[in-house]
Order: structure tokens, then sequence, then C-alpha cells
């Protein structure tokens, strides 16, 4: 892929790619008919004679114009096979130049009002996630914890742009912000710090402006003996071993803020946060401001929009769940999202064999969970202290040999759903019915992993071949992207008080989102190049159910409709990527508007953060006019390899709100 950038984009400037052709057409009319107006006026006094003839003029050209696409859309289809392949890219190139140069007269003809910015949102909107409203769910009826549920309404969105908090200040680079973060960042205060019970969340201390994660402190120490400590109960010397005991992904429940993972990442381990939506005080929030891994994620009601069979390991630190609720359901929907032979640990003080000894409730409430995860043909590892090690089966016959009646039964083929967005809990065991079930010490260690073989792309319906194709092109793709925002961002950014100037290309961004993901190919290219990034790589629910695979290769994915918003706190992601998404959506009949899309990126987007469009020209055109409602600072790119496609690059400017 050749790319090349008509101008560079300065910070401040309106940097948005103009079509000439229209306008000096358009200023040709207007010179000829203003001339026409001078000499009938001598003619005659009856201006209103002259209005009418202007309107039907322009109506006259809109007709002629939808005549002309008409036209050439049935002459396409008239047009013998032979010839269609050759005649097609011609005729397809004028009318995406005839809807742009319509687009560019419609908005002059409009005026300001379709131009008209979109405006900032109220200042309690800061930490603004749409679909999660406690007092709406309140009154709905939802209670017991579900009032905290995801629940999208129809019309519940609002297109205006989030304001960063007053004293919000641009996080610190990778790897220095993973320990230091700004409190004016992140809706917390020192004692919801301080009175946490996770230990987790008291691994840090609060100074004047900053919050910092000190990894030489006693509290860090204990993180580091608490992973070893698991290590050994699995049967390993220590956590370095995670990788050939197969464990590549972890996923975090009530993750605190993020330090369990932060230690393993050294590892090569990719640990991704789950917790509840919370109003202050986000576990969520916080994780992604130091860099890691994290999205809003409930045990609740509904199951995760992961399909089956998908991390290697499940991890609860006093995570606030109660596992022994609702007949045991939230531990069917661990055992479906674990793969075979993958580990389920969980600390907790009900597990204190001397404390539930002491407590009769305690002990109930512990026994069943002990024997439900039996009836789950899970093998019980080790118990130390406060925490206990499950092992999921490798070998489907332990469902068989259970006694009858114990414990749940095989879901169907109709209830084991491989791709379920937020269905309700199923009371079955999942992922049975899958070609996935392979046990993880089956599979191929981290990074090898990452390739998947012939048979294993078989699953899928892909051939090698595929797979190496999407690769390459994506290391070109990653290159040329680095080579085009490297001396943006050190040309508009080359110190910032405090902050030393990396060496380019490392360190530049952190959270990527990538909105298409395919097969992961972005995320590869990425961690090939050695990038010090991490990605969320989404499959809408609208294309390719690719996820399966992402997840297989060792990556980090979710399933998401695009029409909804994504589930994260505002200010949270450095660069949003998106091939295709575009013709995805307009290929579904727009189900929701570009401006729904766009407003919900600049949400996720961290001021001064990036956006990488790809798509057809005609899509990127309409793109492009769209960015200055936003306030986006964007410049549109040519792929010399590709006359189909361009690149629209976008920055979001640093609004800073104003004392009140």
């Amino acid at each position: 892929m050749v790319i090349k950038m008509s101008r560079p984009l300065h910070r401040g400037a309106p940097a948005i790619r103009v079509t000439s052709s229209s306008n000096d057409l358009l200023d040709s009319q207007v010179k000829e008919q203003t001339e026409k107006e001078e000499f009938d006026r001598n003619q005659s006094s009856h201006r209103s004679r002259h209005r009418l003839t202007m309107l039907l003029l322009k109506s006259s050209l809109v007709v002629i114009v939808i005549l002309a696409l008409t036209g050439s859309f049935w002459w396409t289809l008239s047009i013998s096979t032979s010839s269609r392949g050759h005649i097609f890219h011609s005729s397809r190139r004028l009318q995406e130049q005839l809807v742009s140069d319509l687009w560019d007269i419609g908005e002059l003809s409009f005026g300001t009002s379709r131009m008209k910015e979109i405006e900032f949102c109220p200042g309690e909107l800061e930490n603004y996630i749409p679909c999660f409203n406690v007092s709406e769910n309140l009154d709905s009826g939802f209670s017991d914890g579900n009032e905290y549920d995801r629940v999208c309404r129809q019309g519940s969105r609002q297109n205006c742009l989030v304001l960063p908090p007053m004293n919000y200040k641009i996080p610190l680079r990778w790897p220095t912000g993973r320990d230091i973060i700004w409190v004016a960042n992140v809706k917390i205060t020192g004692q919801e710090v301080f009175t946490s019970g996770s230990l987790t969340k008291r691994m840090m201390m609060l100074e004047e402006e900053q919050i910092s994660f000190r990894s030489a402190s006693l509290m860090f120490d204990g993180v580091e003996d608490y992973s070893h400590q698991i290590a050994e109960m699995i049967g390993l010397r220590n956590e370095s071993n995670f990788i050939q005991a197969g464990i590549r992904t972890i996923l975090d429940i009530g993750c605190g803020y993020g330090s369990f993972g932060a230690h393993l990442f050294s590892e090569q381990i990719l640990t991704i946060c789950i917790a509840n939506y919370e109003s202050s005080g986000s576990q969520v929030q916080l994780t992604l401001e130091r860099g890691l891994p994290a999205m809003i994620g409930s045990f609740s009601s509904k199951q995760l929009p992961y399909p089956s069979l998908s991390f290697d390991l499940l991890h609860c630190a006093r995570c606030g769940i109660d596992w022994d609720k609702k007949d045991g359901t939230f531990l069917i929907e661990v055992d479906r999202v674990l793969r075979p032979g993958g580990y389920f640990v969980w600390t907790s003080p009900l597990i204190n064999v001397q404390s539930s000894l002491r407590n009769k409730e305690k002990q109930k409430r512990w026994n069943f969970v002990r024997d439900f995860a039996e009836n789950l043909c899970w093998e019980l590892m080790s118990q130390q202290d406060e925490t206990v090690v499950w092992k999921k089966t490798s070998k489907k016959t332990c469902y068989n040999s259970r006694k009858s009646g114990s414990g749940p039964s095989i879901c169907s083929k109709v209830q084991d759903v491989e791709f379920p967005y937020y269905r309700p809990l199923q009371n079955c065991i999942g992922g049975m019915h899958s070609r996935r079930w392979v046990p993880i010490e089956e599979r191929a260690t981290w990074p090898s992993r990452s390739n998947l073989n012939r048979s294993e792309l078989a699953l899928y319906g892909l051939h090698l071949d595929e797979l190496n194709e999407d690769t390459a092109n994506y290391r070109i793709i990653v290159r040329n992207y680095w080579s085009l925002l490297s001396p943006l961002i050190f040309s508009d950014h080359p110190k910032r008080p405090g902050d030393e100037d990396p060496s380019p290309p490392y360190n530049m961004l952190r959270n990527v989102l990538d909105m298409n993901a395919r097969y992961g190919g972005l995320n590869a290219a990425l961690l090939e190049a050695r990038k010090s990034v991490w990605v969320m790589n989404v499959v809408p629910t609208t294309g390719p159910k690719y996820l399966p695979l992402i997840l297989d290769r060792g990556y980090f994915g979710v399933l998401h409709d695009w029409c909804e918003a994504f589930p994260t706190y505002p200010r949270t992601y450095d660069m949003v990527h998106a091939e295709g998404l575009l013709s995805l959506e307009s290929s579904q009949h727009w189900r929701c508007t570009m401006v729904d899309i766009f407003t919900e990126i600049d949400r996720m987007l961290r001021p001064e953060g990036w956006i990488i469009i790809r798509d057809t020209a005609l899509l990127i055109d309409s793109a492009r006019v769209l960015t200055r409602r936003l306030k986006w600072e964007a410049r549109v790119i040519e792929i010399e390899s590709n006359n189909d496609e361009r690149l629209l690059i976008c920055q979001k400017p640093f609004f800073k709100r104003q004392p009140s």
C-alpha cells in the first residue's frame, strides 16, 4: 500500500481537502446566471419572474443529475457481461464524483444549518456512558444489582461531545503511565481508595495530583507473592511458567485497578479486566487510564459478549460476586467462557477453613460452590488460605460419568450459541458442540499460537494463504500508519513538562481500539513491529464472525453492535481504527447514522487522540464533511495502490472546560 498526503496536518488548522472541480463549475454557473439576471433586469422590472426562473434552474440541475445517475445505473445493467467488468470501474468513479459534487452543492444550498457543529455535553456528563442509567433502570423495576446492568433503550444516546473534567491532563506515556496517573482524570476519591476491600485497589498511594502505583512498595510485593502462589497451586515453579502451561489470556473479574494484570504483563500474559458499571470510583476507568485492558462487564443477568471457550484462566480476588447465588448460574457462565483444561482462581474470605467452621452460613455457601464445581467436572487443584484453584476438565466423557441429576445438563445445539450478545444466562453447560473444544495444553504456546495452522483455520473456513496475505498486508499498513503519525505527533508535541521525548517509533500510543478487526491483523502487525500497545479487537455483530479466531490466536476481542454504545468510560483510547466499517454499516442500510458512530468514537477517544478510517472514496468523502461538525482536525489521504479506497486521518482536539 502506497499512500501520499497532499499537505501535512497542522494542529489548529481545519485540514480538510476540498474538491476543486465542483467549486469551479459552480462559480462559472453563478457568474453566467448573474450576467443573465443583469440583462433581464434591464429588459424588465418583474423581479418575481427572475426568482421563479432561478428556482426552476436549480430544480432542473437536481433532476438532471438524478436522471444521469439513474441512466448510468440502467446502462450498466444493460451492457453485456463480457464488457461490464471494464466499464464498471469508470462508471462507479463517475457516480462517486457526481454524488460528491451534489453533497458539496447541498452544503452550500443549506448554508450554516447543515454545517452546524455538534454541541458539547453538559458538565455532569463528563463520565457519561450510554446504556448505563441507574435511575432509569430503577424506574423500570430493576433491583438487586440489576440496576447497574447494560440496557440500551432506543433514543437513549445523546449526540453531543463529552468534555473532559476541569483539570484533565494528557496521560503520561507508557510505561510511566502504568504506575502514575493524574487524579483529575478519573472519578475517584482518596476515601474510596482506602476503604475498598480489594488488595489490588489498596496497592496505590494518593498524592496531591497523582495516584502512584509504587513497584517497590510492600503492597506490590504482595501481588508478586500472590501471583507466585497461584503458579505453585497450579503445579508450576512460578508465574513465568504460565506460558509453558498454555496460559496466555486471563479474564480478571472485578480486577480492582488492574495491578494483577499489570504484574503479569511482563510475562507476556494478556489480562483483561471486567467489572460492573460504577457511577464513581470505577475500576474499569482507572485500569484503562493506566494503559491496561479493561471493559465494563457483569455477571448479574446476561452472558458476556464472548464466544464459548475463550480464556485460559479466570481470576476473581474478592471480586464481589456471590458464586453460590442463582443456583450456580454464574459458575456455569465461567465454565462456558473457560477453555478445556483452563483454570478458575478464586480468592475470598469464604474459603478460609477456620473462618467457615466458626460460621455455619459461610460453611454452607462454601460447600455449595465446592460441590457445584465438582458437578461441572472441575478438578480441585489446591486450596491455600483464602485461595482455591480449580481446573476445568479436558475430557467430554466426564459429563456422561456424572450421577444422574447431579449438576446442570448439557446445552442443546439451539441453546449453545457460539456468538452470544448479552443473551440471558443459561443454566446448562455450553461449548460442548463447538469444534474448538481443544485443551489448552494441546494448543501451541505463545507466541506460536498467533500463527494458526491449516487444520485450525479450517474451522473458520479459511486457508493458510488468506491469513498469510492478511498478515503481510497489515505489516505494510502499520508501517505506513507509523510513518504518517510519527512526524505529526512529534512535531506537534515535542515535549510536555516533566515528560521526556520518547524515541520514535515507540511509546506513541498505548490503548488501541480496532472497530472492525476481522482476523486480528492489525493486532498481529503491531505486536510483530514491537509496538508497546494492546488492541481491543471488536467484531461487529453485523459482520463475519471471526471473534473465536482472534481469541484462539491469543489476542483479546469482543462482539459489539456499533449502533449501540461501547461498554467503556469516556477518554479511554489513544487511537481508534476502522477499516471497512462504514461499508459494512451502509450494506445494512444504515441502521444508525454516521453521526451516531462518530460521536461514539469521540466519546471513547482521549483528547489529542487519533482516528484512522479506511474505506471507499465515496464514504470517506462523506465522512470528511462530517468531521467539521465534530471539530476534528482531518486530512484525506490517497492510496495510490487502490484508487477505490482512501484514508481519513483525524485528531481530536483538546478542548478544556471553562470554569462556570
